[in-house]
């Protein structure tokens, strides 16, 4: 380790330097300097000033050749190159804030950092410090959608009873169908993911066709009863129900939640229910496809096999999906609903009274 070169301090300054080092409001870079001319002053090595310190020996020349040439005015931040950082007054600040939340700009739906700062007269640097520091996002929105029907409560109810407080001697499940799944394949092969670059895929595809997967999931187990066909009329429908019920203990009743599609509410479909009385069916509200767990398995299927996959025909597609779903039933886990009704409910009112206290837009 080089030495340090032993400085002599000039006079007063020791009793300025510590006083640095012992008042509690210094800036801790302040201190570490002083620190440093202190130490090479009573003459102690590199090592034990980097030890005591904690800085590098380059460092250490730095603060020293500082002192030497100005004195303890040497120590302070000098200005850094560049353009100076501007502050906002408070007001200015205001002003962007409720123009965000009470405005649109002249051209566009939304605000951007620079569009603001050409309006409010700043720069677009302190428009976006503004903007994070109240959590504003502009640029972002998400979906939503309030179901109107007028049994609400009560489906609501009905459905997440048979989550958390399922009837004895029964199985409970949770019933749609994934539509349109497309076969794609894609026009050139992707590069595949490797340390410091992601995996690639061509923006276009080739369609093979679709399929329609229909899906049961067992709420208390976790296991889903499936299977694809090419259409989902009232006639799949029944086809796949009647499929389900043979492959349930004759002792135990079957519930099943499903949406509101005018397929499970067919003529022939209430005529069958009839001769099947074990099979009840529990309708979700509409427009709450959220209450309905097995779009949680869905979004699963898409996630981890469908949405980077490339197949030749529905055939290898039908395959793929079955091959997913077999391997998870060999070790299923259940969704657990956790969301009580009264905080759904108290939810719910809440975005009501919000949108009730919304400007209608004037009719054209």
């Amino acid at each position: 380790m080089p030495k340090i070169r032993r400085i002599r301090l000039r006079p007063g300054d020791r009793r300025e330097l510590e006083s640095w080092v012992r008042a509690r409001t210094t800036p801790q870079r302040r201190v570490e300097r002083a620190r440093i001319i202190l130490g090479s002053a009573d003459g102690l090595s590199a090592r034990a000033l980097r030890r005591e310190v904690g800085v590098s020996p380059p460092t250490v020349k730095r603060w020293l050749d500082r002192y030497e040439a100005d004195g303890p005015a040497g120590l302070e931040d000098r200005p850094r190159a560049g353009r100076p950082r501007t502050s906002i007054t408070p007001e200015v600040e205001a002003e962007i804030v409720r123009r965000t939340l009470e405005e649109k700009p002249p051209r566009g739906t939304h605000w951007s950092t620079r569009l603001m700062a050409e309006a409010a007269g700043v720069h677009h640097s302190q428009v976006g410090r503004v903007w994070r520091a109240h959590g504003l996002k502009p640029h972002l929105t998400r979906t939503f959608k309030l179901s109107t029907d007028p049994e609400f409560v009560e489906k609501l109810r009905d459905v997440v009873g048979l989550y958390v407080d399922p009837p004895e001697r029964a199985v409970v499940f949770a019933f749609d169908e994934k539509s349109q799944i497309q076969a794609l394949d894609r026009t050139q092969p992707g590069l595949p993911w490797k340390k410091g670059r992601c995996g690639t895929m061509t923006h276009d595809y080739k369609r093979h066709g679709t399929t329609t997967l229909f899906a049961a999931l067992d709420v208390a187990t976790g296991e889903a009863i499936h299977k694809c066909m090419p259409r989902h009329r009232h006639r799949e429908f029944l086809r796949f129900m009647a499929e389900v019920e043979t492959r349930v203990d004759p002792e135990l009743d079957l519930h099943v939640i499903l949406d509101n599609y005018s397929t499970h509410k067919h003529g022939r479909v209430e005529a069958w229910l009839e001769k099947h009385p074990r099979v009840k069916f529990h309708f979700i509200p509409t427009s709450s496809s959220w209450l309905n767990l097995v779009e949680r398995f869905f979004s699963e299927l898409t996630q981890r096999q469908l949405k980077r996959l490339a197949v030749t025909g529905v055939k290898q597609l039908t395959d793929t999906i079955a091959a997913y779903i077999d391997d998870r039933n060999r070790d299923p886990a259940p969704f657990k609903w956790t969301a009580a009704v009264e905080d759904i409910l108290a939810k719910v009112n809440r975005a009501n009274s919000t949108l009730a206290a919304l400007p209608r837009p004037e009719a054209r």
